[in-house]
């Protein structure tokens, strides 16, 4: 049996640089990177013309395990997150039971262990229910704590919407506090003037006015003001306005940031102008916004204002979706897309791979504070994705792994194929054939002990 992978003459890009090199994986790990002799017990993987990046690791998914599995699970998400080049990701707090308490966090972990083929981490709910409990906790146990999604529970669960409750968090938690930025309170108000004149029948065209731009900047700014106040950890999710990213430094290392921010492909890669087309398949919160938002956004991603690139991953079922404005669920899969989509970008001439790779493999991993995790360095851990960039194929139903089946990406052509994906030193996919007898990892990080 041939006990190492051997990944001969590929371009390898990392760390601000893209070579032409060798690696050899063995043990779970990048054992040496170079010009490499093959021997008799490595398997040979021909890397010609290709390009090797670090396994992406997405920052913010919603795998909807437990409890609300019928639109997806640890095991297909995260196996479409793998035909994506995502090796690792972190998974939100909104499934049922919301994960508010230790005991159900240790069984999300169970559950991932025995289903999820990529590595895993997961946040720590929080809310006005769980605040108390959450404040006396050792904190630096989790990799984070986040409300997003639990508002989907109950009205009052937006820390933003909250600034007693904030500030309690903010004065006592040693992790990073990652929060879904929208003051409840405007939303309402918009809601209930578009009600009035649609009932419930509200055009998707109207959600980026609903959800609006001075919902976010206003929570936003009261959050970062707040947080600057503790000098707490905090973590604005999925940026949605050219506004916001003037909130957000650029000015010093990510390592020594303690405001940080990130945004999703789907803020990049769609504007108000695809509600027309889409409708509700393009609905999320925070609401996709205008083109000038978009150009806003990719601007303080290439600068720096913005530190990392999610999916904010959110399958819901297409019957789920296509109800009217009030009803439709809020969010959509993208996980298996992310890459290409960042690569179309590249294709176009908007951002560098290098940029690419330090925005989706390198920052997620100095954010979280990983263990071996983001570079294609040797003693790291062997997640890797091996893409062609000369190869186009068009997304559609049934070359998707989402469990809800849809993707408001499909009809799209993307010039890149990612051929090649390896978790631990593990080829889980290998252009379209799949090994699924190992699973992932829970990753490591290294815990905060102040503020």
């Amino acid at each position: 049996m041939k006990d190492s992978i051997l990944i001969k003459n590929t371009t390898i890009v990392n760390e601000g640089k893209a070579f032409v090199a060798d690696v050899l994986l063995a043990n779970g790990c990048i054992q040496q990177i170079g010009n490499i002799d093959g021997e008799p017990n490595h398997n040979i993987i021909d890397g010609t013309g290709k390009h090797l990046f670090p396994g992406i690791i997405d920052g913010q998914v919603h795998f909807r395990d437990p409890g609300l599995t019928h639109k997806g699970d640890l095991y297909t998400e995260s196996k479409a997150a793998i035909a994506g080049g995502v090796t690792s990701f972190i998974d939100m707090p909104n499934t049922v039971p919301n994960i508010l308490t230790v005991e159900s966090l240790k069984e999300k972990y169970e559950i991932a262990s025995k289903k999820s083929l990529a590595n895993y981490s997961f946040f720590l709910g929080v809310n006005g229910d769980n605040i108390d409990e959450v404040s006396k906790m050792d904190t630096s146990q989790f990799i984070g704590v986040s409300d997003d999604g639990l508002y989907f529970t109950k009205k009052g669960n937006l820390l933003a919407d909250n600034p007693e409750t904030m500030e309690k968090l903010f004065a006592n938690c040693k992790s990073i506090i990652a929060i879904h930025s929208e003051k409840e309170e405007i939303v309402e108000a918009n809601e209930e003037a578009f009600r009035e004149k649609y009932g419930d029948a509200i055009p998707a065209k109207f959600h980026p006015i609903i959800r609006s731009t001075e919902g976010c900047y206003e929570a936003t700014k009261r959050a970062i003001e707040l947080a600057k106040k503790h000098s707490a950890r905090l973590h604005i999710l999925h940026l949605t306005t050219e506004a916001e990213t003037h909130l957000f430094q650029n000015d010093i290392p990510l390592q020594e940031k303690k405001i940080t921010t990130e945004v999703s492909v789907h803020h990049l890669w769609f504007s108000d102008k695809d509600y027309e087309r889409l409708g509700m398949l393009i609905k999320w919160n925070p609401a996709i916004k205008t083109e000038q938002d978009k150009q806003g956004l990719l601007k303080a991603l290439l600068d720096d204002r913005i530190d990392i690139i999610t999916t904010d991953h959110a399958p819901h079922t297409i019957e789920e979706k296509q109800k009217p404005y009030f009803q439709s669920m809020s969010g959509a899969p993208m996980v298996q897309h992310t890459l290409n989509c960042m690569l179309e970008f590249y294709k176009k001439g908007h951002i560098s791979l290098e940029k690419i790779v330090e925005k989706m493999c390198h920052n997620p991993a100095i954010l979280y504070r990983m263990t071996k995790r983001g570079f294609i360095r040797e003693g790291y851990y062997a997640d890797l994705t091996l893409v062609d960039l000369n190869s186009e194929w068009v997304v559609a139903k049934d070359n998707l792994l989402y469990k809800c089946g849809w993707s408001p990406l499909e009809g799209t052509r993307f010039q890149t194929k990612i051929e090649q994906t390896f978790v631990n030193g593990n080829l889980v996919l290998d252009n379209g054939v799949w090994n699924e007898t190992i699973r992932g990892m829970a990753l490591d990080f290294t815990k905060e002990n102040e503020h």
